[in-house]
C-alpha cells in the first residue's frame, strides 16, 4: 500500500492523518511505560566495600600501580596461560576438562606457597612452655593413718636424674635403634610420621606413631598424652624450636630421664634399679635392650606380669639387638653372645621395705586407683594424698598378736611353724577396714594374707546358712507352701543324719546317700537353730540348707559380703564352708549381722587430694543383706556362742561394764573348724568391729594345697585363732 502525497504538499506543512473510532496507542503506551517506570524505581546501589576501599585508596596507591604496571604487564600472559579454563577449548570430550601441566604446577606452587607461610607462622607464634608439667616433676606418694598422721611414703617414683656421661652407649644406642635411629640427623619431628598420624587421625579416629625421639620428649616435659591433631601439631612446632635451641645430646639425656618405664619409675636410671637391681652405668647391651621395649607400653612388655607380655617382650628384645647390629652400634660378634633374654627381678626392690605397713599400702593404692578412676601411671606421677581408714593402734595390736603366735609356734613345733600361714582383719560395721595382718615380710611373701582366698571357711560359715533359713523359711515339699523358722525350731542334731530334700534322699554322684556329720561323731538329739549354732552343731545346719535351698544360702553370703568367685560348688557341703573367703571378706560378712542386717563393701581409702583438690571418689553403698530381726537373732547365738566358749571375760566385762559392751551388746563370735583339718578361724564381734583370724598350713615349695594342721592351730580349749582374735580386740572385760 502507498500513501500518496498531493502535488499541492509543500516540506513546510503539516500533515495528520486522522482515523476516527480507533485509540491513540501511542499515548496509552505511554502511560503505562511511566506507570510501570514509577513501580519499578528503586534507589541506586550502594558501591561495594572493595569499590569503596578502591575509591577511598586509589589516589594514594597511583604512584605504586605506576612503578607496578611494567612488571605486571610481563607477568600478566603467563598468569594467562595458568588461570584455568573450564572446559578447555581446543579440547574435546572429557579431555576439556583436565588442566594443564602449567595449571597444575601454578597449584602445587600455591599451596606450597600458601603452606609455607602457614608454618612460618605457626613457628614464630609458638612458644616453649616455661614450665615442666607434671611428667617430668613426679612426686611421691603419702599415706595417712585414720587419725591423720603420716602412715608411709612411696617415694620411689621419684626420677633420679643422670648426666648422659654417665649413661653407657649401649644403652643410649640400644633405645635409639628402638625408638629413633636417625636422632642424631633428624630435624626433631619426623614429616613421614606426622602424615600418617594425620591419616590415622581422620581415618581411624587416632593418631599413633611417627614421633621422634625430640617429640617425645616435648611431649613428656610440656604437653598431656592426649591424642589429638591439636596437640600433635603444637608437639612438632615446639620439637622444631627445641631442636634449634639445645644440642641433640641434651634433649637425649632429658628423653632418657623422664620417660615412664612402668613398676612406679621414670627415667632410665630408676628403670635399671627397678628391673635389674643395679645403677644404669651398670647395665649391658641385652639388658638395654629389654629396658627399651619398655617405653612402647610397660603394661605390655613386663614378662613379670603375664605369658603374652613375656613374648612382645622376647621378641622386642630380638629386634632391638639386631636393629643395633644393622645402624652399625653392636658388632655380630656381640650380638651373638645374648641368647638368652635377661629376665627381669620379679619386683621392684625399690618399693618393697619389708614392713607391715607395705601391706596396707598395697590394699589403699588398689582401691585407691579403682575408687578414684586413677590409672596405674597417674598414681604412679605421684602428688597424691592418701587418707586411709587403717587404725593405727589397732594395726599394732593385730600385728603383736599374730607376732607372739608366730613365735611360740616356731619354738614349739619348728618344723610345722615353717610352712604355718596367718591371715587377719578388723572391719568395722560401716566397712571400714581397721587393721590387717598380711604377712611377715612384705619381701619374702608379697601376697597378702588377709586378702588371700585360700582355705575354706569349715563352720565359721554356719551363720549365714542360718541368715538364710530365717531370711526365707523352708519347703519340706516341693510345691508346699514356705515355712517360717525361728530360732527355736528344732532339728535332728544326731550324727550322720541322712540329708533329705523335697523329692526324697540326696544321693551323690556314686548312688550313695549322703549322711551330715558332726565334729567328733557327737549326737544332740532334737536340738533347736539358736542353740545348734550356739555349740556348733553340724547336722541342724546342712539340712537346713537343703530345705532353704542352697542357691538362697548362696546369695545370701554373697549380698553379705563374700565375693561370688570364693563361694563353693552348689552341694550339701556348701552349708558346712566349702567357699574360702579371705579374712577380709569374712570379717565384712560377721559385720553386717552387727549392722543390723546392712551390708557395705570394705574399704581403705576415706579420702584422696591432689595438689590440694580433692580427688572424686566412687564409695561404697550401703545395701540391705538380711532383714534387721534376722541379723538380730544371729547375732545372739553368736553372743552364746561365745558366752559358752570363753565366759569368763564376757561376766567380767558385764559386772564391770567395761569397753567390752552392755548386758544388750556382748561380743559375739565362734570358731571355724574344717573337716579335714586345713583351716583354724575365729571370727567375732566387738564394740562394731568384727576381726577375723585364720591359720592354716602351706608349703609354697612343694605345693598349694593346704597341709592338715596337726594341732598347730591350738586346741579348743586354747585356740591360736582366738588367742589372737582376743589379742587384736583387747580389752574384752
Amino acid at each position: 500500500m502507498q500513501l500518496k502525497v498531493p502535488a499541492s504538499f509543500r516540506a513546510d506543512e503539516t500533515m495528520q492523518l486522522r482515523v476516527s473510532d480507533i485509540p491513540n496507542v501511542s499515548d496509552k503506551s505511554e502511560e503505562r511505560q511511566k506507570s510501570r517506570s514509577t513501580k519499578n524505581r528503586r534507589k541506586a546501589p550502594r558501591p561495594s566495600l572493595p569499590a569503596r576501599i578502591s575509591a577511598a585508596l586509589g589516589p594514594r596507591l597511583a604512584p605504586l600501580v605506576a612503578a607496578l604496571a611494567p612488571y605486571v604487564a610481563r607477568v600478566t600472559p603467563y598468569a594467562r596461560k595458568l588461570r584455568p579454563q573450564y572446559p578447555r577449548p581446543g579440547r574435546a570430550d572429557w579431555r576439556r576438562w583436565i588442566p594443564s601441566w602449567r595449571q597444575c604446577l601454578g597449584g602445587v606452587l600455591a599451596s606450597m606457597g600458601l603452606s609455607s607461610v602457614f608454618l612460618v607462622v605457626a613457628y614464630a607464634a609458638t612458644d616453649i612452655p616455661e614450665n615442666l608439667n607434671s611428667y617430668a616433676t613426679q612426686q611421691d606418694n603419702v599415706f595417712f593413718w585414720s587419725d591423720g598422721t603420716p602412715m608411709a611414703r612411696t617415694g620411689w617414683v621419684q626420677r633420679q636424674a643422670m648426666p648422659l656421661k654417665d649413661i653407657p652407649e649401649d644403652v643410649r644406642w640400644a633405645v635409639l635403634a628402638a625408638e629413633n635411629a636417625s636422632f642424631y640427623s633428624d630435624p626433631g619431628i619426623s614429616f613421614k610420621g606426622i602424615s600418617r598420624a594425620l591419616f590415622r587421625t581422620l581415618g581411624q579416629g587416632d593418631t599413633q606413631g611417627g614421633s621422634t625421639i625430640t617429640q617425645q620428649y616435648v611431649k613428656n616435659v610440656y604437653l598431656n598424652q592426649n591424642q589429638t591433631v591439636s596437640r600433635k601439631f603444637t608437639e612438632a612446632m615446639i620439637a622444631l624450636k627445641l631442636d634449634n635451641q639445645l644440642s641433640k645430646d641434651d634433649i637425649l639425656e632429658g628423653y632418657l630421664n623422664t620417660s615412664w618405664f612402668g613398676r612406679g619409675t621414670y627415667g632410665i636410671q630408676r628403670a635399671a634399679q627397678a628391673y635389674y637391681g643395679k645403677d644404669v652405668s651398670k647395665l649391658n647391651a641385652s639388658e638395654a635392650a629389654f629396658l627399651a621395649s619398655l617405653l612402647k607400653g610397660a603394661g605390655l612388655y613386663d614378662p613379670t606380669l603375664n605369658e603374652e607380655n613375656r613374648a612382645r617382650a622376647v621378641e622386642r628384645w630380638s629386634w632391638t639387638l639386631d636393629r643395633m647390629v644393622e645402624i652399625g652400634k653392636l658388632s655380630k660378634a656381640e650380638r651373638a653372645t645374648y641368647k638368652t633374654f635377661p629376665e627381669p627381678l620379679k619386683t621392684n626392690p625399690l618399693y618393697d621395705t619389708g614392713e607391715q605397713s607395705d601391706y596396707l599400702v598395697e590394699l589403699a593404692s588398689q582401691y585407691a586407683k579403682k575408687a578414684g578412676g586413677l590409672s596405674d601411671k597417674d598414681f604412679d606421677l605421684g602428688g597424691y594424698q592418701i587418707y586411709t581408714t587403717f587404725d593405727k593402734k589397732r594395726e599394732k595390736q593385730l600385728t603383736d598378736a599374730v607376732t607372739r603366735a608366730r613365735k611360740k609356734a616356731l619354738e614349739d613345733e619348728p618344723k610345722k611353724a615353717k610352712t604355718a600361714h596367718y591371715g587377719a582383719a578388723s572391719v568395722t560395721s560401716d566397712g571400714r577396714i581397721l587393721a590387717v595382718y598380711g604377712g611377715p615380710d612384705h619381701r619374702t611373701q608379697g601376697y597378702n594374707e588377709s586378702n588371700a582366698t585360700t582355705v575354706p571357711a569349715g563352720s565359721a560359715f554356719l551363720p549365714f546358712v542360718y541368715a538364710a533359713g530365717l531370711e526365707n523359711g523352708i519347703h519340706k515339699t516341693r510345691d508346699g507352701d514356705t515355712t517360717q523358722v525361728t530360732g527355736q525350731t528344732l532339728y535332728n542334731g544326731d550324727d550322720k543324719v541322712l540329708l533329705t530334700t523335697p523329692e526324697g534322699y540326696y544321693w551323690d554322684r556314686n548312688g550313695k546317700r549322703v549322711a551330715a556329720e558332726n565334729d567328733g561323731g557327737k549326737s544332740y538329739g532334737q536340738i533347736s537353730l539358736h542353740r545348734a549354732l550356739e555349740l556348733s552343731v553340724n547336722t541342724p545346719f546342712m539340712q537346713l540348707g537343703m530345705d532353704t535351698g542352697l542357691e538362697k544360702v548362696r546369695e545370701t553370703a554373697e549380698a553379705s559380703g563374700f565375693l561370688s568367685s570364693s563361694i563353693g560348688a552348689q552341694v550339701p557341703a556348701l552349708s558346712l564352708g566349702s567357699s574360702t573367703p579371705s579374712a577380709i571378706r569374712m570379717a565384712s560378712g560377721y559385720s553386717t549381722f552387727a549392722a543390723a542386717g546392712n551390708h557395705t563393701e570394705p574399704y581403705s581409702v576415706r579420702k584422696i587430694t591432689k595438689n590440694g583438690s580433692k580427688v572424686v571418689l566412687d564409695t561404697p553403698a550401703t545395701r540391705r543383706a538380711v532383714r534387721a530381726e534376722v541379723a538380730e537373732e544371729v547375732t545372739s547365738a553368736l553372743a552364746d556362742s561365745f558366752r559358752t566358749a570363753h565366759p569368763s571375760p564376757v561376766s567380767a566385762g558385764q559386772q564391770a561394764g567395761t569397753a567390752a559392751g552392755s548386758a544388750s551388746s556382748p561380743p559375739a563370735g565362734k570358731a571355724g573348724t574344717t573337716g579335714n583339718d586345713t583351716a583354724a578361724w575365729y571370727v567375732g564381734t566387738a564394740r562394731s568391729v568384727s576381726t577375723a583370724v585364720v591359720v592354716y598350713r602351706i608349703d609354697l615349695a612343694k605345693s598349694l594345697e593346704p597341709q592338715p594342721l596337726e594341732g598347730l592351730a591350738g586346741t579348743t580349749d586354747d585356740s591360736v585363732p582366738y588367742g589372737i582374735w582376743s589379742g587384736a580386740m583387747s580389752p574384752l572385760g
